[in-house]
């Protein structure tokens, strides 16, 4: 029977907006004795400023969050636990927690083995030393010694794939390369609990599917992988277990199809949507992808189509910095949020070069052929081969059947995605 290796009691993470620090010498050193005998924070308790309501009676306005509210878990060995949410639903927090990035400011955690964190490009490395000094960093950081580090260290630097630059500083690498190598250090170092956020998806397609092996394989061995990813194909594919977060509450615990599910059910709005506010989104600061609509042949707004119809879709966007030959596209997604296809404006020859301000991108598809049912979205826009906004599963649209051209034929979805229209002839 596997031991439990993680344990997670009624833990709860309190953030206080705009302020760094209590304000007060003494508050913080309160805080801070508090925090070492692991008592709960003293202060915890002081959530806001009384302000009058419409009314005229008092109301809490609240100068606190709380990131996570009452978490409790066990994490078994040698178990690959998905963990999804949308942004701000407590996920990160929990594994900054788990890492020892952050402390909680309530609750207990109890973990047994050695921890190797990978929560953003370039955690854990000095950006001054090369990439073979961080080796054996990051190595010294989780406990070993020169000796077994460096018996495995041309491992690690097969696996990252960077052998000619390992030593130079990687302050000079791309974020590629930090994650090729972060990464290969992080599983090869032998931990007993592997905690990964959403930096895989900075890596290369071959690159991540390589990363999966190595998980399934850390797993194998009877080791522990904490998995945040957006991807539920990874979710599904990897683990045997997942957690549905949900405002800083576990939200559902149980089988990945049931709790990919669970949080694909959530509404996702059809026909034109507003998405300048999406939260589940990776975003650099520099643009944002304001709004999502689709039209039909008639160019009427819609959000069900018809099998073999045509498909226009209408990205709107703000640039708050000009971006240099920018790539937009458009991911769909089946109803369980696996990608089935993925369109990008730089394959279909559109050249943007510099774009400013407000612009607006349309794409058509013709003769749509996938199957009826539910479809969800994911827009993006990239330049410089990095995400500048990438709103995850913020709309979606219906297939239906064609009226008539069917007769009494079943379409059954569960033997593909796509209707190929094809000539058929029968000879004797």
């Amino acid at each position: 029977m596997s031991e439990t290796v993680i344990q997670i009691e009624d833990v709860s993470k309190q953030y206080r907006l705009g302020v760094i620090g209590s304000g007060r010498l003494i508050d913080d050193v309160s805080r801070s004795w508090a925090r070492l005998r692991g008592k709960p924070d003293p202060l915890a308790k002081v959530v806001g400023r009384s302000k009058a309501g419409a009314n005229g009676s008092a109301e809490q306005e609240s100068d606190t969050i709380w990131a996570l509210k009452n978490v409790s878990l066990e994490v078994k060995s040698g178990e690959v636990l998905g963990i999804i949410g949308r942004n701000g639903a407590g996920k990160s927090t929990l594994l900054k927690i788990l890492s020892r990035v952050t402390a909680p400011t309530t609750g207990e955690v109890r973990m047994k083995g050695r921890v190797a964190s990978l929560l953003e490009v370039g955690t854990g490395f000095h950006p001054e030393l090369t990439g073979r000094e961080n080796v054996f960093l990051n190595g010294a950081i989780l406990g070993m010694t020169k000796s077994e580090i460096r018996s495995r260290f041309d491992e690690i630097v097969a696996f990252a794939e960077i052998e000619k630059f390992i030593d130079t500083p990687v302050k000079r690498y791309s974020s590629g390369m930090f994650v090729r190598l972060a990464f290969a250090v992080a599983a090869h170092l032998e931990p007993e609990i592997l905690i990964v956020d959403e930096v895989l998806a900075v890596g290369d397609a071959a690159f991540q599917e390589k990363c999966l092996g190595k998980m399934e394989k850390v797993a194998g061995e009877g080791r522990t992988v904490l998995l945040v990813s957006h991807n539920m194909s990874t979710i599904q594919q990897l683990c045997k277990r997942s957690i549905l977060f949900r405002q800083g509450e576990i939200h559902r615990i149980g089988l990945p199809a049931e709790v990919v599910s669970d949080y694909l059910s959530d509404s996702r709005p059809g026909g034109s949507v507003e998405i300048r506010d999406w939260q589940d989104r990776k975003n650099s600061g520099d643009a944002r992808l304001t709004r999502l609509s689709m039209t039909n042949d008639k160019n009427e707004p819609t959000a069900t189509f018809f099998l073999g119809d045509s498909i226009t879709f209408h990205i709107e966007a703000e640039m708050y910095q000009p971006l240099v030959n920018p790539n937009f596209g458009i991911v769909i997604h089946d109803s369980v949020g696996d990608p089935l296809v993925e369109l990008q404006s730089g394959h279909d020859g559109l050249r943007v070069g510099t774009a400013k301000g407000s612009i607006k991108i349309i794409t058509k598809i013709k003769n749509v052929g996938l199957y009826p049912g539910k479809y969800l979205l994911s827009p993006w826009v990239r330049a410089a081969s990095r995400d500048v906004d990438r709103p995850y599963l913020c709309g979606s649209f219906q297939i239906l059947p064609k009226p008539g051209k069917w007769g009494d034929l079943q379409l059954n979805p569960k033997r593909g995605k796509y209707h190929i229209d094809s000539t058929w002839t029968l000879t004797r």
